[in-house]
Formats: C-alpha cells, sequence, structure tokens
C-alpha cells in the first residue's frame, strides 16, 4: 500500500491554496501533483506559484493522469456534482467542496455512485475535523445543559461584489448554498438530529438568488433550531457563531467555521460558567489528515456522503419554505 496520497486539484480556485495546497506542504501523506484548468496558461500559472509538476488543459485530462491518487474539486457549485461523478469514473478519491452538489436530488446520485465505486468522498466541511467542532457536540450529548431546547446558527459576512459567482444561480448559488450550507450543518450537528424547515424568509439580490436568508426548524424530539446566513444584509453584517440552549444552561461558541482564527466556547451551566479554547492549528489541516487517513487505512469520517445528502436535503427545504427555486447543476 501507498504511504501518501497524490492528489490533483480541479479548477486553479481561490479557495485551493488555504485548503489543500498550503496544508499538504506539512503532510508526510499527502502530496499535491498536479492542477488542471480550462486552459494550460492559468493551469501552469497556479502550479509555478504553488510547485506543482504537473499540469492539464481539461478536467478530463486531469481524471486520466496515471499520476493522481484523488481529486480536489474546488469548482463552482453546479459543476461539484458532475466532475465528482466523473472522477469516480476514472478511479479517483474526492475531496469536494461544500456544497456537495446542486441539490438533493443530485447529492443522492452521488452518494449511490461512491457507495458503489468503494471509493472516498468526502464533502470539504473542513470545520468538522477541527477539535472544536466535536467538543460542541460533546458539551450538548453529555447533558450538561440539560434537556435540549434550541439550536442555532449564523454566519454572516459582506459580499458587495455582485458579480461573485456566488450570485449566480446558473453555478447553482445564493447565500443557502454558501455561507447557509455551513449553518444547516451546524444545527444539525448540535440538533443531534434531522430537522423539518417550519419556515423562512429571504432578502433578494435577484428574483432566484437570496442574498440573506432566515429559517426556523422542528426536530422530531422537540427542539427547534433556526439558520442565519447573510452574503449581504444591513442588519448585521458580520456574525460568526452558533449556540445551544437547554432546560439547565447554554452554550455559545464564537467563530465555529474558522477557528484556527480565533474562537470561544463559553458555557452557562447549573450555576457555573466557563471559557474554553481548543487548537490553533488550521482546520483544513485536519481535514487533510481524515482525508488521507480514510483513502490509505479506511478510517470513518463525518462528512460522508450521506451525510451530504442530508445536508443538500435541508438546504433544498429551506429554499422552497422561503419561495425560491432549488438549484440546478450546470451544464459541464
Amino acid at each position: 500500500m501507498a504511504d501518501h496520497v497524490r492528489i490533483g486539484v480541479l479548477g486553479a480556485a481561490a479557495i485551493a491554496p488555504a485548503a489543500l495546497v498550503k496544508p499538504a506542504r506539512t503532510s508526510s501523506a499527502a502530496v499535491v501533483v498536479a492542477v488542471a484548468a480550462r486552459s494550460a496558461e492559468k493551469a501552469r500559472a497556479f502550479a509555478d506559484k504553488h510547485g506543482i509538476s504537473r499540469i492539464h488543459d481539461s478536467y478530463q485530462a486531469l481524471l486520466d493522469d496515471p499520476a493522481v491518487d484523488a481529486v480536489y474539486n474546488p469548482l463552482p457549485n453546479g459543476l461539484h456534482g458532475h466532475w465528482t461523478l466523473a472522477a469516480l469514473a476514472a478511479g479517483k478519491h474526492v475531496l469536494c467542496e461544500k456544497p456537495f452538489t446542486a441539490n438533493a436530488e443530485e447529492a443522492r446520485t452521488v452518494a449511490d455512485a461512491a457507495k458503489a465505486s468503494g471509493l472516498v468522498v468526502m464533502e470539504a466541511f473542513h470545520y468538522r475535523y477541527h477539535p472544536l467542532a466535536q467538543r460542541m457536540r460533546d458539551v450538548v450529548e453529555s447533558g450538561e445543559l440539560g434537556e435540549l431546547r434550541h439550536v442555532e446558527a449564523q454566519m454572516r459576512f459582506p459580499l458587495p461584489k455582485f458579480s461573485d459567482i456566488r450570485y449566480d444561480f446558473g453555478l447553482a448559488g445564493g447565500t443557502m448554498m454558501d455561507a447557509g450550507c455551513y449553518t444547516a450543518n451546524i444545527v444539525r450537528l448540535l440538533g443531534l438530529e434531522e430537522p423539518e424547515v417550519r419556515s423562512a424568509h429571504a432578502l433578494l439580490r435577484d428574483p432566484r438568488i437570496d442574498r440573506a436568508i432566515t429559517a426556523d426548524l422542528a426536530f422530531p424530539s422537540g427542539h427547534t433550531g433556526r439558520v442565519h446566513a447573510s452574503m449581504w444584509s444591513f442588519g448585521m453584517p458580520l456574525r460568526l457563531s452558533a449556540k445551544a440552549v437547554g432546560t439547565k444552561g447554554e452554550m455559545r461558541v464564537l467563530n465555529p467555521v474558522a477557528p484556527q482564527a480565533f474562537h470561544r466556547l463559553s458555557v452557562r451551566a447549573n450555576g457555573n460558567s466557563r471559557v474554553e479554547r481548543l487548537s490553533k492549528r488550521p482546520s483544513y489541516s485536519y481535514q487533510l489528515d481524515a482525508f488521507t487517513s480514510a483513502v490509505l487505512h479506511g478510517t470513518p469520517f463525518p462528512t460522508t456522503p450521506e451525510d451530504a445528502v442530508a445536508n443538500m436535503t435541508l438546504i433544498d427545504d429551506v429554499y422552497r419554505a422561503a419561495g425560491l427555486p432549488i438549484r440546478q447543476p450546470t451544464p459541464a
């Protein structure tokens, strides 16, 4: 068995250096060996900047490269499903950026293909691999907060550049697909069950694209949930937080999505309070460790294709409740 995973990058995306290239430099189990882009010039520029030895002028050429064991897929949302399926057909493991696909139906198609292939397909919710995420879950599951009553997640940041692909319906854009996919994942992590959407309200960039969105949720055991996501909202331009409220106290978390930058977990319960801080190691490094361990050793991991189906189902349901159309795959 090989002692490292040779990874190729589909697209010279802005997120790729932080999410993969830099963590791979300090990993003994991963090496980035190739990059593909729509043009050889773009691929060469990315490869030269980041010390990558092989370039391809098409995504399929990278998938056909026998020197590549796995691919990182940071393409626009609407292309995630198509190229993950193509990678599986080529026998490659996949680390796919979130959101996993354009919608839940496509996520199910990819999940079925992943299961049939026996290959590793991981949704790149990097925050789930940082110790903070497990600690958040542990506090809720421990019973310290009492019986769970409410969970909430917010991810709001200003993105006034409306030409950004994250506002492009044709590329499966929208706030719920971007910041909202994190909030959906966090409330599912803390809520311990899969919720139903009771109501949702969106502020619009255009008739199909949400620039901010809020949804109220209900869980089977009776507790409630709420997600707030925004890429452009005057009321609260920046907020990264999560909380869980029980009958005996509450937990609040500042910046659960990028804890390496800064974070704080605070608990008030049973008349006591405390603050916890965990590792400053990048969440992307933890994620790469988990991906390579899954590929090399079959180690289980949380952000599976099945989990992605559940997350995409919640995203679709929020859009339906807000009266907005479900996103569709982008023709490749």
